[in-house]
């Protein structure tokens, strides 16, 4: 082949790389390769009912295979749909403002926006079916040595745990810590050098200080997080936000605190339990197949992730069985603990978080499973090709970045 060829063949290459929307809007080459198998589900029990009746769009990140799901019905059919994303972990959803923030947790981290578009191409354009999709309108970039996990709106501001800085940090044109354990504070101050308790989950109050936060261990030691001999059986603590000190203990690698109330609920993941915290009492409402961990309360209902146990960390789940585990959606009656309907995925790995928001605001995203190749390409071209949302006053064309430092 000559010089002038194969130069040819190499423009031409570039020429056709990064058209697809979904690399665009996540910045992430391998967007547009979804392996459809991480994608099939089935449903048990009445899970798609109880969506129904509660106008819910259940949101899901699994980090592991960058993706956030949506889960909602569309003319009385249940309707998959996804946003692929490097590595999305917490999740929070401001209703006032119809915002989605979703914390994408590599080096460096990422904190997207999402918003439903209003002005979304109908059937007529190749999209049947989709209404209102969510979309990332702006992404910032924050170090990742934050290791940012669960997210949450606490007096109207965003919040993150900082699961590397050991503390709570305001994500506001830029991060600043705000809240610690008192546990890592010395004659220097508080140590934000490492991660040392995997401090990881916000269970939002009125202010923080009415607020709580679970961590695996109550005090700095010589073992660390990520370290296979991390003890953790039991070891797992709620700090108070108001005294910076353990005020419940003997959990088990405990993630996704919510406040219902009076009650603190938590998903105690070592052990794939759901735990109820009530006037200092804990009591195990259910007990699933897998590491507990995502939850989200709506009226009597909780919806809980389950997932898998990464193979070399199998220490930290020393109740479960590993080998049964499994990457689903499970709804719950917190009255009885029975399980009223679960989303199975089989080739699914890791749940990190799930949040839910009206369907009237917004039913998924542009990605429909179910729907590959270039009709569904098209398809979300056209949404992206014309994107506008609720506050805009004209169109916007594209996806704003933004590099904010600490």
């Amino acid at each position: 082949m000559s010089g002038a060829a194969a130069a040819g063949d190499l423009w031409a290459r570039h020429g056709n790389e990064w058209r697809e929307p979904a690399q665009i809007a996540s910045q992430w080459r391998e967007a547009s390769e979804t392996d459809p198998s991480l994608l099939r589900a089935s449903a048990r029990g009445r899970f798609w009912e109880i969506l129904a009746e509660r106008g819910l769009t259940l949101l899901v990140t699994r980090e592991y295979e960058h993706l956030i799901m949506a889960l909602s019905l569309a003319d009385g059919r249940p309707r998959m749909s996804f946003m692929p994303m490097p590595h999305p972990s917490g999740l929070a959803v401001d209703h006032r403002r119809g915002v989605v923030h979703v914390a994408s947790t590599r080096n460096p981290n990422q904190l997207f926006e999402l918003e439903p578009v209003s002005g979304a191409p109908g059937p007529g354009a190749g999209a049947p079916g989709v209404e209102r999709p969510l979309v990332p309108l702006r992404s910032t970039f924050l170090p990742g040595s934050l290791y940012l996990h669960d997210l949450a709106l606490v007096g109207g501001r965003l919040y993150g745990n900082a699961v590397g800085h050991n503390a709570v940090v305001a994500l506001s044109a830029g991060w600043k810590p705000v809240w610690w354990p008192r546990s890592i504070e010395g004659p220097d101050g508080p140590d934000f050098s490492r991660n040392y308790l995997q401090l990881n989950s916000i269970a939002a109050g009125t202010t923080l200080r009415r607020s709580y936060f679970s961590a695996s261990a109550a005090t700095i030691s010589t073992r660390f997080p990520g370290q296979r001999n991390f003890p953790v059986d039991r070891r797992g603590v709620i700090f108070s936000g108001a005294t910076r000190e353990p005020v419940v203990s003997g959990l088990t690698r405990p993630h996704s605190a919510r406040l219902d109330g009076d009650r603190l609920w938590v998903a105690n993941s070592g052990y794939g339990e759901l735990v109820v915290i009530d006037g200092g009492s804990q009591t195990p409402v259910a007990r699933l197949p897998g590491w507990t961990r995502g939850l989200w309360l709506d009226e009597g209902i909780a919806f809980v992730g389950t997932s898998r146990v990464i193979p070399r960390f199998r220490a930290y789940a020393p109740g479960l069985d590993v080998d049964a585990s499994r990457c689903a959606v499970h709804a719950l009656d917190l009255s009885s603990g029975a399980v009223l309907g679960s989303l199975l995925w089989p080739s699914g790995n890791q749940i990190f978080a799930i949040e839910a928001l009206p369907a009237a605001l917004s039913d998924g995203f542009p990605f429909t499973v179910g729907r590959r190749g270039a009709t569904a390409s098209a398809a979300a071209r056209a949404i992206f090709y014309r994107l506008s949302t609720r506050g805009d006053a004209t169109v916007s064309h594209g996806v704003s970045h933004g590099v904010s430092h600490g």
